[in-house]
């Protein structure tokens, strides 16, 4: 493991650009069609397509989101760029070079003519978790802006789609009728029975604007869920710097990542799929003990402390945990979380339930990871009905008060009214409710998470009286 401090790396123009020239990698076949490229993405899912053993048959077509500048930026390197494993003790680097064509999102035609291709058999997806735009009950709101906007388009049949899903549809529309055959589609975002969500969303999506291809989809287009864990913060100048001192050349697309990886799939590859288990991914019937465990333990832990840390006036997880009001916070919502993760025997075993917690706080720990809680903060409406909601409750019908993920609420509720860099799906619904007063405003607050609960009269006391819990100092960002 090398690095070295910033003074002594040299100006980014005096050495040469990673690119396929400076480090020879044949570009595999597209076979794999990626939504959403992005940090997560490149540490994670292209990560374990680079360890396959079969990785030279399985290239990625990965497209950007909203904005075309990360594919602009990967194209120039050739799809190659560099993830550094930032551990306690030192970086290590590796040239990582599955990414084998970098595409704008809005090249909806290059997507449509990538996905109709026979060869393509895999699509995977990191979206995000507020793209799938389901409403309570799980099925697609087409009344949403976004949504009704890219349904008039399809209907017209002119201009292109804004939205993952649109797209997606569109370019399932051109496999159909190129006859291509059947493909997965991965789901690899923060979700509780994700694959579920990407069905009913694609699924929802397609038969508001076509009911035969809905029925193609459901017949033809296998929707597999997983469960996915890597720490992956922003990259930073000092990241691009460390990498030039230290590999000997510029990279204006470098990811930082934990050494820690977990990859859990469960569903069809009707077409094939790369050998990712090479890279330590596990094929598992039942993926929703693995999704809760993750989702409760690992990301409830960390939307929690997003939202109290940075009421204590904290800026990265790290500096978070080690905030003995905070930690015992987090140990107390896993307390009741472990108390409602479920499965068999074997599952349980396989769960290891306490050796997860003492990992998390090893990981979480890890000062070197700046994994700032602004960037975890956000879409908190969305996130809490998959990380709090469910646990609180649990430990509801159980008969028990479930104040820890209540509490979680409370400090979404706290962060919202103090900071004036607040993101989130329904930021003027937020701010609608902030502006009543009392248990009017807790209410109105929870209805936007879970309007179930907001009528529970007992749910809204208790998050009223958790709120302050952190203090209502200024959220400055």
């Amino acid at each position: 493991m090398t690095s070295a401090p910033e003074s002594e790396v040299e100006p980014a123009m005096d050495l040469p650009q990673l690119n396929r020239s400076l480090r020879p990698s044949a570009k595999a076949p597209v076979r794999i069609i990626h939504l959403g490229l992005g940090a997560f993405h490149r540490s994670h899912q292209a990560w374990y397509t680079h360890q396959a053993s079969d990785a030279a048959d399985w290239g990625i077509a990965a497209f950007t989101g909203r904005r075309p500048d990360a594919a602009l930026a990967l194209a120039e390197q050739d799809g190659l760029y560099t993830v550094v494993n930032r551990a306690d003790d030192g970086d290590s680097f590796a040239v990582v070079s599955s990414i084998v064509e970098a595409v704008d999102g809005a090249n909806v035609q290059r997507l449509a003519d990538l996905v109709a291709a026979p060869a393509t058999a895999v699509i995977t997806l990191t979206i995000t978790e507020a793209a799938y735009r389901l409403r309570a009950d799980g099925q697609l709101d087409r009344t949403a802006p976004d949504v009704a906007a890219d349904l008039a388009l399809l209907a017209s049949g002119g201009g292109n789609p804004t939205t993952p899903l649109g797209r997606l549809v569109l370019a399932l529309a051109s496999r159909r009728s190129a006859a291509a055959g059947p493909l997965a589609v991965v789901c690899c975002d923060n979700l509780s029975n994700n694959g579920t969500v990407a069905h009913n969303a694609v699924v929802g999506m397609a038969g508001a604007w076509d009911a035969d291809l809905a029925g193609w989809i459901d017949a033809n287009v296998s929707f597999v869920g997983t469960s996915v864990d890597r720490i992956t913060p922003r990259t930073t100048a000092a990241d691009m710097a460390a990498v030039q001192s230290a590999c000997g050349y510029r990279d204006t697309s470098p990811v930082v990542a934990e050494p820690f990886s977990n990859w859990v799939l469960s569903g069809d590859f009707p077409a094939g799929r790369p050998r990712w288990e090479d890279a330590g991914a596990v094929f598992v019937a039942e993926i929703e003990p693995y999704e809760n465990r993750k989702l409760w333990l690992l990301n409830g832990a960390h939307s929690l402390l997003a939202y109290a840390g940075q009421l204590r006036g904290h800026t990265t997880v790290a500096e978070a945990l080690a905030d003995p009001l905070c930690l015992r916070a987090v140990e107390k919502f896993w307390d009741e979380a472990e108390a409602n993760l479920s499965g068999t025997e074997a599952i349980a075993a396989e769960l290891q339930i306490l050796a997860y917690r003492a990992a998390l706080l090893q990981r979480f720990s890890n000062a070197r990871i700046a994994h700032h809680l602004a960037q975890i903060a956000m879409d908190g409406s969305t996130k809490l009905r998959m990380r709090a909601v469910p646990v609180l409750r649990a430990e509801r019908a159980a008969g028990r008060s479930g104040a820890a993920a209540a509490l979680m609420i409370a400090a979404w509720m706290d962060y919202g009214a103090a900071s004036d860099a607040f993101q989130d799906p329904l930021a003027e619904e937020v701010a609608a409710a902030n502006r009543l007063a009392g248990t009017q405003r807790i209410r109105a607050l929870l209805a936007l998470v879970d309007p179930a609960l907001a009528a529970d009269g007992a749910v809204v006391d208790l998050i009223e009286d958790l709120c302050g819990t952190f203090g209502e100092r200024a959220v400055s960002l």
